[in-house]
């Protein structure tokens, strides 16, 4: 039984500490769609054993066909700033003058592993580069990945980067919010706003314009990528099929489709409401009118207030009226630099009556008001349903001139450059990291060269379990109560079960006593008290027990022969005058082991009756002879004795 419940208690403990660790991945990963990479591209060419101040950076390369690559560990090259000025904004601040560095992170550091970081607050920065080769969009997917670290959080800017669109005349030193793009993605936060922008720019081809379509924002709490300086990585990935997912940290948060999913939609409705139709003067939208034929009553008297004074009301006793509710302060002393002519003429400010505490009330005492009950208010008719409701107008539908249907977004404008076009009013905002391809794997082991190494690095320099679980928490504080039953259930069930309870009278084993075991004399005083109980119970038992009447024939027969022998034994070396007293005492214990030897048969003679068995009956003979044994064992050593 207690083997059970110890495992019992084993299990639960298990399942204890299951369950927080489950809940703690939760609380991290909520609401997170988390999608199946493939388990090599996870893999960095890092030493695991080894600690995060002994990573050995290399600087990714790819593995496939890109677009572009970067990662600032070199020198910055390629990449050119605007030198142009941005519109409809004050001079002042309308100037590309925001400062780009290239450095290592400030925290989790990987030594050799450098980003492009933005210095400036409050500035308009502008940095822009060619890719490799311009990127069509045709049969292939497009994925666009890097990486962003708020190393001071945010408080109002932008991460995002921009796929300019390919032209004849772009020019990257006049880069600046105007110039055409065609994709535009990353984090934007401003206030308690965060976003994470997926913008595209759809060419209209009835008319050549261009409008932006934006995704439809995630379902999932984006705070924790905006608060807490660790390096993100995001991922787009466009399909041929017009599909389209966003990703954080190689985890889904948002997807859908370019024809379904972007505000506004991309193919304008067929119809449209007729701008020229109007509402017709006698068109009736009233569901509900009042009864044209009602009749206010005679007895409703519009006239009658909502509260008069309670006629039964009594002023209390002690009410003070000749005293009113604030006096002057008498402390109070008109400042030396009062001025009658300027200020006026002084006076003390007002203070509670003091006498007013301790009375009812004081100054005029005027009656409560209570409710009317005459009070019935203007009088309405009824309302009743309009017989001649028509409904909500709407004016009618027509052809949409401007209809048009683009079965494929997908194809969008080729871009050929990538560029950083940010204000910030927070300063070390860190990119890194950039891979424009088309096929998964290569971004995946892209990133795990890169934002992989970041991770291991960050988690080797986290802080415990613990303290993970109490940061979850104060984010979710719902989780204190999730907390508190993990930790209450398993100490619980192992008070519950694990506890050793209480003895019962059906769990003691009563044992035989050891007949041939030699008896002292201080042993022989308790034992006698037990022989009278036991001869007492004895005697009521066979009394109830008719069966039984040759056993104990047979075992009072033996009682007497042993009262015989022990009265000889007695008689052949009787005490000396010195032990006459201890003498007496022994022929007293002598008895008194007689009458427990007599005993010990009788329960022996107990037993074999209840059964009712012959091999019973023999155990109860082989009793009797022990108890001749202890009889002759007590004789040897009284003759020792004398």
């Amino acid at each position: 039984m207690h083997f059970r419940w110890d495992w019992l208690c084993l299990g639960v403990l298990i399942i204890s500490s299951v369950t927080a660790e489950v809940e703690n991945e939760e609380t991290l990963d909520a609401d997170v769609e988390v999608e199946d990479f493939d388990k090599q591209s996870q893999e960095a060419d890092v030493d695991i054993d080894k600690s995060s101040l002994e990573v050995v950076y290399q600087t990714p390369k790819p593995t496939g066909e890109v677009y572009f690559t970067e990662t600032f560990d070199g020198v910055l090259a390629g990449w050119v700033l605007s030198k142009t000025k941005k519109e409809d904004t004050d001079d002042n601040i309308a100037k590309y003058d925001g400062r780009w560095e290239v450095e290592e992170l400030k925290e989790n550091t990987v030594p050799g592993d450098r980003g492009l970081v933005l210095k400036s607050v409050a500035k308009h920065h502008a940095i822009s580069a060619m890719l490799t080769k311009a990127f069509i969009f045709d049969n292939k997917p497009l994925i666009v990945q890097y990486e962003v670290n708020f190393q001071e959080g945010i408080d109002c800017g932008g991460a995002y980067i921009k796929l300019l669109s390919s032209s004849d005349d772009l020019n990257l030193e006049y880069f600046f919010d105007k110039t055409p793009y065609t994709i535009m993605f990353g984090p934007d936060k401003c206030g308690e706003d965060y976003k994470l922008h997926f913008i595209f720019r759809h060419k209209n081809p009835k008319t050549g314009e261009y409008d932006e379509k934006h995704a439809k924002r995630p379902d999932i709490d984006l705070k924790k990528f905006y608060l807490d300086k660790k390096t993100h990585l995001y991922t787009l990935v466009l399909k041929p099929d017009d599909t389209f997912e966003m990703l954080i940290d190689q985890s889904v948060v948002s997807k859908g489709s370019l024809l379904e999913d972007m505000v506004p939609p991309v193919n304008p409705p067929k119809e449209i409401e007729d701008p020229n139709d109007k509402k017709p003067d006698g068109w009736d939208e009233r569901p509900k009118i009042p009864d044209p034929d009602a009749v206010k009553p005679d007895d409703w008297d519009e006239d009658e207030p909502s509260k008069i004074e309670d006629p039964d009301a009594v002023k209390p006793e002690g009410w003070l009226d000749d005293e009113p509710q604030y006096v002057s302060d008498p402390n109070a002393k008109k400042p030396k630099d009062w001025d009658e002519e300027m200020d006026g003429e002084w006076e003390a400010p007002q203070i509670p009556n003091p006498k007013c505490e301790t009375a009812p009330g004081c100054g005029h005492w005027v009656r409560p008001m209570k409710n009317n009950p005459n009070y019935k208010g203007k009088w309405k008719a009824p309302m009743i349903d309009n017989p001649n409701y028509q409904g909500i107008w709407s004016p009618r539908k027509i052809l949409n001139p401007d209809y048009f249907e683009d079965l494929h977004p997908f194809k969008m404008t080729t871009v050929n450059a990538i560029g950083l076009e940010l204000w910030s009013m927070t300063s070390d905002i860190y990119f890194d990291n950039f891979i424009i391809c088309s096929e998964k794997e290569v971004a995946d082991r892209w990133a795990a060269d890169g934002w992989g190494l970041k991770k291991l690095v960050a988690s080797a320099n986290e802080p415990g379990m613990f303290s993970q679980l109490v940061t979850a928490a104060e984010d979710h504080p719902w989780l204190w109560v999730l907390y508190i039953l993990t930790l209450a259930l398993p100490v619980g069930l192992g008070v519950l079960f694990c506890w050793p309870a209480k003895k019962t009278d059906e769990d003691i084993d009563f044992k035989k006593p050891d007949i041939s075991k030699p008896i002292t004399k201080g042993e022989l005083k308790p034992e006698r008290e037990e022989l009278e109980d036991d001869e007492i119970e004895l005697e009521e038992e066979k009394e109830n027990e008719g069966t039984a009447e040759d056993e104990r024939r047979e075992m009072e027969e033996t009682k007497r022969e042993l009262m015989k022998d022990t009265k000889k034994m007695g008689r052949e070396a009787p005490p000396s005058e010195d032990e006459g007293e201890s003498g007496e005492d022994i022929d007293d214990d002598d008895k008194e082991e007689e009458n427990e030897v007599a005993d010990g048969s009788q329960e022996e003679g107990d037993k074999s009756n209840k059964s009712g068995s012959e091999d019973e009956m023999k155990e109860a003979d082989e009793g009797t002879g022990s108890g001749d044994g202890r009889l002759k064992s007590v004789r040897k050593r009284r003759v020792r004795k004398d």
